[in-house]
């Protein structure tokens, strides 16, 4: 399973995709030059229970730890996931 990204200067996502077509997505803002905010995260029903959602925050939390930024996790989900994981700590805002 291959999570992807997108970025501009302003916003980003994090996703995956099945033959051409995103099943599971987690978009961001770039808020200043060191931190990102998690605005909102999806999953098809199709792949409910099979870790998606979770593995688009590890991918967030590869990227700002790559790019020393902080995550804001607004999204109710990646905050729940923030709170249950507190070796994401180091990134978080």
């Amino acid at each position: 399973m291959e999570i992807q990204q997108t970025d501009s200067d302003k916003k980003g996502e994090f996703y995956y995709e099945v033959d051409g077509k995103k099943l599971g997505l987690m978009t961001y803002s770039h808020a200043g030059s060191d931190k990102i905010i998690i605005d909102h995260t999806e999953v098809d029903a199709s792949l409910k229970g099979q870790g998606i959602g979770y593995k688009l925050v590890e991918a967030s939390v590869a990227y700002a730890r790559a790019n020393n930024l902080k995550i804001m996790p607004l999204c109710p989900f990646a905050n729940a996931v923030f709170k249950k994981k507190s070796e994401y700590n180091d990134v978080r805002f």
